[in-house]
């Protein structure tokens, strides 16, 4: 393969349709739009989810549910997740994420007591289950809260 034979894979460029240019290119004049109408106008067309004056379907069905705009939620994460770390290591909601435990921590970080923890860690988070609580010091660690 030479310099001037490189070319890109066929199929992989799309050559972009040009409408509106002669009667010979099979996309001329009406430009694919039909003749008159709604949609053959400039700016013409419905809006999304409008059903031709039907009532639509997102207010035909029912309201359900109540969002609190105070709640917050937090990122939750097992006790077993924390054995990855050394002996002695400070569990912060920063060093969680670059081990990889939490892709984001939304409103804080809270422990739960699912699983065993085996190391003596000093976790620090905005919240702890009891059960967490008492296995993190039942190993010897400390819990700290934000």
């Amino acid at each position: 393969m030479k310099l001037h034979e490189l070319a890109p894979a066929p199929g992989s460029k799309k050559v972009r349709t040009r409408v509106g240019r002669g009667l010979g290119s099979g996309l001329g004049k009406t430009s694919g739009r039909g003749h008159k109408g709604q949609n053959a106008r400039s700016g013409g067309g419905v809006r999304t989810g409008f059903e031709g004056g039907q009532m639509p379907l997102y207010r035909r069905l029912p309201k359900r549910g109540f969002t609190n705009i105070f709640g917050k939620e937090y990122a939750e994460v097992n006790i077993a997740d924390l054995n990855r770390f050394e002996d002695g290591a400070e569990v912060t909601p920063v060093t969680l994420i670059e081990a990889g435990i939490l892709k984001n921590v939304r409103d804080g970080v809270r422990i739960l007591g699912n699983g065993e923890l085996t190391k003596k860690l000093t976790v620090i988070a905005n919240g702890f289950t009891k059960s967490a609580e008492a296995k993190i010091t039942a190993a010897g660690g400390k819990v700290e809260v934000i």
